[in-house]
């Protein structure tokens, strides 16, 4: 070892002691590697290891070796501000400077750009949906490449689409990662990589490197056991008897942890029964408002609660090193990133238990996430076309809504795939078409979408497993020192108790049994309609909107969700509604608490579902001592399209659809001659509530004072 090796190792392990708050403390096998790699060589380096190995240190130690020799500031790219939080407060405690430019702080970005101005910044952290904001990308992110001294990609996994958690605005890296100055060296890290993937983010991180010995990426692999992980599996008949298990036994659970569930309503719904029961929990989705989130998470890490009751919003770099727990209501859709999750506990302690509880719905919820994030050939090219017919100015993404039938959310994830593919570009005001050829990679989807199922067909395999659950999990990231752990309930016996103790079952039952969802009411027209022959734009007139509704359940609820999501799978013949859910919709009547009494029931006119819709009305007619008006007519072959588009297009879908037929009028006039008040509309399924606001507004002219629409599900 030479004399200047000898000296950074000892000036690296000083800083490491000072990271870590122990004066015996010592390199990891691979981090001073990795560090050597960056800091005396200069060169590009890939660490794949496990969570808890101590990823982190090796930037944060090369980043203060590298600003001692003179460098500029690392730019550090994470995914999540959960993870940003974390590492800038890791790095306070090393004595670096860190900063983050995030769309939570924005009140914060002028101080942030002068600091870095005034080379008072070691570490800049940005999420890589800001590497693509117009004006940092055009004029903040030259300065600071020009600047830097090192560049690190945090979640590296999310480069490659083979990776569990691709993201479009980080396949953009690739030309960031080509663009660095030469001799500024390139840090990639993940706990959560297979073969495949560890090929492809090499790859990317070597690209604009020139061809020669030494340029080659450096990857650091080291094996991916957690021997403090206990794992588990518990299969239970249904959501109730699952729940039922987590009101039993929670409170057993060692110190705290994380309850994962696969969708937002499942965790609030998980997380209110428990909190009713009195155990300390909180949700925690990508719904939760960001303030709530951080509060929760210091919760959390102070012990101050048992558990955050989580979609996956709460994931990649949380850290909590005492973590004693994590459990999962229903299974992720591979077994990566299952690994990522349970990663999460145990990092800092001798054991932590991890318990999955499968769901039948499981299959169903996978494969609903992965038909909405796949683009489509027909719309992309209808994104490039309304781009193309502009003339040349930008379009903004609302503008673009109406234009093409997408939802803002997959329309915004179609336009960050064509911005990586170079087919569009973001620009102050919207987005512009390159006009570079762009041709749709139907056999790179058709090879990806593969492997998501077989990812599906292996977690379905690792809740079957008769042999070592960590072995398993090791090798489907490719981890060749995998061998039996001899801690999860396959290599000794369960470890965890299977019953179901006094009256969990029924409390569990009960709040799956709970009936009655908003159905908030639409109060303006979408932007662009007037563009697709709606006859209406701006705010929807008072008098023609409806009144707050309710809807039986979600599609994704836990309890009466399972039951909806059968009801309208594809594939399910129509038919009238069974006894228990006409009795539950009745239910949700009783309890509706309505300012004034409906005097009358009329029906929508569903194609897919009448038989459906006609025995809820009819019911609903029954049981309320209502008058069955009758049902609103379809003009020519009634809505056309599909449901799932963007606003503006199912408002012109139905716009003209329907009309007051000259019998419901005749009856609508007779019962509002005897008693003036609200008409209950009913329908099969609330998707983007247009349907309900054309019918309702139709009815309102027709002399309704008032309509008050229930339908049997809402989407979501």
């Amino acid at each position: 070892m030479t004399e200047a090796m000898t000296s950074t190792r000892e000036a690296a392990l000083d800083i490491l002691r000072t990271l870590v708050g122990r004066p015996d403390a010592d390199f990891h096998e691979g981090q001073y590697e990795a560090i050597e790699t960056l800091v005396d060589q200069r060169r590009r380096a890939l660490v794949v290891q496990r969570t808890g190995w101590g990823k982190s240190a090796v930037y944060f130690v090369a980043t203060l070796l590298l600003r001692r020799q003179g460098a500029g500031p690392t730019i550090l790219v994470s995914p999540l501000l959960a993870l940003m939080r974390d590492q800038v407060a890791a790095a306070a405690r090393a004595g670096v400077r860190a900063v983050s430019i995030n769309s939570a702080n924005s009140h914060e970005w002028t101080d942030v750009l002068a600091a870095l101005r005034a080379d008072e910044v070691d570490v800049l952290l940005v999420s890589p949906e800001r590497l693509n904001n117009p004006s940092f990308r055009d004029e903040q992110l030259p300065t600071l490449l020009e600047r830097a001294g090192l560049l690190v990609v945090d979640e590296a996994h999310c480069i490659s689409d083979w990776g569990h958690d691709f993201r479009p605005d980080y396949r953009r890296l690739r030309d960031l990662i080509a663009a660095m100055p030469v001799g500024v060296p390139v840090l990639a890290t993940t706990a959560t990589a297979n073969s495949r993937v560890v090929t492809d983010v090499a790859e990317q991180v070597g690209r604009g490197v020139s061809a020669g010995e030494g340029t080659e990426v450096v990857t650091i692999r080291g094996p991916l056991a957690r021997a403090s992980l206990r794992l588990g599996v518990l299969r239970l008949p249904d959501s109730r008897a699952r729940l039922a298990w987590l009101l039993s036994h929670l409170a057993e659970l060692p110190g705290s942890g994380i309850i994962y569930t696969l969708t937002v309503s499942a965790a609030e719904d998980t997380a209110r029964l428990l909190r009713d029961a009195g155990h300390a929990v909180r949700a925690y989705t990508g719904q939760t408002d960001t303030a709530e989130r951080e509060e929760s998470e210091g919760l959390l890490k102070a012990n101050q609660v048992k558990a955050l009751v989580a979609t996956s919003a709460l994931g990649m770099g949380f850290d909590k090193p005492d973590l004693g727990f994590v459990l999962h209501l229903g299974a992720p859709s591979s077994p990566v990133a299952y690994y990522q999750q349970v990663g999460r506990a145990g990092r800092a302690t001798e054991n932590a238990d991890v318990l999955l509880l499968p769901g039948v719905e499981d299959e169903a919820i996978w494969q609903y996430f992965a038909t909405s994030s796949m683009p489509s050939r027909h719309k992309a090219e209808a994104v490039l076309a309304a781009l193309g017919a502009n003339g040349g100015a930008p379009l903004s993404t609302p503008a673009l809504e109406a234009r093409v039938d997408l939802r803002r959310s997959p329309l915004e994830l179609l336009l960050k795939v064509l911005d990586v593919d170079g087919a569009v570009r973001r620009v102050t005001g919207g987005w512009l078409a390159t006009g570079q050829p762009w041709v749709y990679d139907s056999d790179r989807y058709e090879r990806i979408g593969a492997a998501r199922i077989s990812e599906q067909n292996a977690m379905l395999a690792y809740e079957r497993l008769t042999g070592c659950r960590m072995e398993f999990l090791q090798r489907a990231l490719d981890d060749d020192t995998a061998v039996p752990c001899g801690r999860c309930d396959t290599c000794t016996s369960p470890w965890y108790p299977a019953d179901i103790q006094g009256d969990a079952a029924s409390t569990a039952a009960a709040a799956l049994d709970r009936v009655g969802v908003a159905l908030e009411p639409r109060a303006q027209w979408p932007t662009g309609a007037d563009r697709l022959g709606v006859t209406a734009k701006g705010r929807i007139d008072p008098g023609d909107r409806v009144l707050p509704g309710r809807s039986l359940a979600r599609l994704t609820d836990l309890g009466w969700g399972n039951t909806l999501r059968e009801v309208f799978a594809p594939g399910t013949p129509d038919a009238p509604a069974s006894a228990p859910l006409l009795a539950a919709c009745v239910r949700v009547l009783a309890e509706w608490g309505w300012a004034e009494r409906p005097v009358g029931v009329v029906a929508m006119p569903s194609r897919t579902h009448p038989l459906l819709v006609a025995s809820v009305a009819a019911e609903l007619s029954r049981v309320g001592r209502l008058p069955l008006l009758g049902t609103l007519s379809l003009v020519g072959a009634g809505p056309a399209g599909e449901s799932g588009g963007n606003s503006a297009y199912r408002l012109s879908s139905v716009w003209g659809a329907f009309e007051v037929g000259p019998d419901l009028a005749a009856n609508l006039a007779a019962v509002l001659g005897e008693a003036a008040g609200p008409v209950l509309l009913v329908d099969d399924l609330g998707d983007s509530r247009w349907t309900i606001t054309v019918a309702g507004r139709l009815l309102r002219r027709a002399g309704a004072p008032a309509v008050l629409p229930f339908t049997l599900a809402l989407r979501s």
